[in-house]
């Protein structure tokens, strides 16, 4: 008989596969364990209601100087871009012809005066008849009303400054011919402390926030209510604090707003007209505002913004949410999320709705500061 050297091999490889399939049936699987979440339990807080508005702004009062008489320019008297003070002179016309005319109407004054005062004499002694008194004293007035406007038109040629504030350009130069009621100024006077700043808000937020003020949902926000702050074009915030004037009665057809206007001090002169701003107002205060860190806040393929939260137990529930502006690194919530929910923020990307979690307390979420959030509100436009 012929030993075969395969055969040993085989019997040992089969014996190897019984022992290995043995061990691994004696080995029980391990235990599966829930995703980990980090959860923001929320809680109702006090929120200062603020608008941030876009606008201009304007000087408060705009001057443009026209001369009153005609004649040639003889001499500008000011610094273009410089400070003006109210009936400084500015130009000095050519007064030769109306000194004359004014010595014209005086000596005609004379005459009549002189007139009337003896036929007042002569009337008592009925050497004049009455009506020819009344003449001369009527040739008198109308010679008095000569030498006032003769004098009134002297005085204009010297033009004065209207108001007081900072004088642009000269639109006119020495030797140039103006006249009275001329259509174009010969320089500009704007007075720019204070100032305006005339801001807008859409038709739509107004009646929003009325109605929301009016069913008691937002407080008003006391006496403070007409200051405005200002952040500047470069995002500083401006030094003095303003007080909101008036709002527009009407609503404008091509943009559907409404425009708000608040005076500023402006004492340095730093804001100038022409320039954009911002304006925080400050609309109401919400005893019970919801503020969902903007960890938790996601938004779906509607662009719909959304949120998970633990329910009690402790599976992941998807919300729906409204929300219309942001707080600092918070969320404002109008609808979608109550107190005592517990948001998710930390391990989004490893559950979803229905799943089962063990919960621990965020790490990526501090506390909100409900100071700091009522002063850094800024309204972006994205109601739902």
């Amino acid at each position: 008989m012929r030993f075969n050297p395969v055969f040993p091999m085989l019997v040992s490889a089969a014996v190897l596969t019984v022992l290995l399939s043995g061990c691994q049936q004696e080995e029980a699987p391990p235990a599966a364990q829930l995703p980990q979440v980090g959860v923001v339990t929320l809680q109702p807080q006090a929120f200062t209601l603020t608008s941030e508005l876009p606008g201009r702004t304007s000087a408060y009062r705009i001057a443009e100087v026209r001369p009153q008489v005609n004649g040639i320019i003889l001499k500008r008297l000011f610094t273009e871009g410089r400070e003006v003070k109210a009936g400084q002179q500015l130009y000095q016309i050519d007064s030769s012809t109306y000194e004359a005319t004014l010595k014209s109407a005086q000596a005609s004054l004379q005459s009549s005066k002189s007139l009337a005062d003896r036929y007042k004499l002569l009337v008592d002694e009925q050497a004049v008849s009455r009506q020819e008194f009344d003449e001369a004293q009527a040739k008198r007035l109308q010679a008095e009303a000569v030498v006032q406007s003769a004098q009134i038109d002297l005085r204009y040629t010297k033009v004065l400054a209207p108001i007081s504030g900072r004088i642009g350009r000269s639109a006119i130069t020495e030797g140039a011919l103006v006249s009275s009621g001329q259509s174009s100024a010969m320089a500009v006077i704007q007075q720019l402390d204070p100032i305006y700043v005339d801001v807008t808000q859409s038709s739509m937020e107004m009646l929003k926030l009325r109605r929301e003020l009016a069913s008691g949902q937002l407080q008003k926000a006391g006496d403070n209510a007409a200051r405005v702050k200002l952040i500047l074009e470069d995002g500083s915030e401006y030094a003095e604090l303003g007080q909101l004037e008036f709002s527009e009665v009407s609503v404008d057809e091509g943009t559907g707003s409404v425009t708000l206007r608040a005076v500023f001090p402006n004492p340095n002169h730093d804001l100038l007209p022409g320039m954009f701003v911002h304006a925080q107002l400050q609309a109401g205060v919400n005893s019970q505002a919801i503020l969902a860190p903007q960890q938790g806040v996601t938004r779906n393929l509607k662009g719909q913004p959304t949120a998970l939260v633990v329910n009690r137990d402790n599976k992941v529930e998807l919300r729906e949410l409204k929300a219309d502006r942001t707080v600092g690194s918070l969320w404002l919530i109008n609808d979608g999320l109550n107190s005592g929910d517990r948001l998710i923020t930390e391990g989004l990307q490893f559950v979803k709705p229905g799943d089962e979690v063990s919960v621990s307390a965020a790490r990526n979420v501090q506390a909100a500061k409900p100071t700091l959030a009522a002063s850094s509100a800024k309204a972006r436009g994205q109601g739902e």
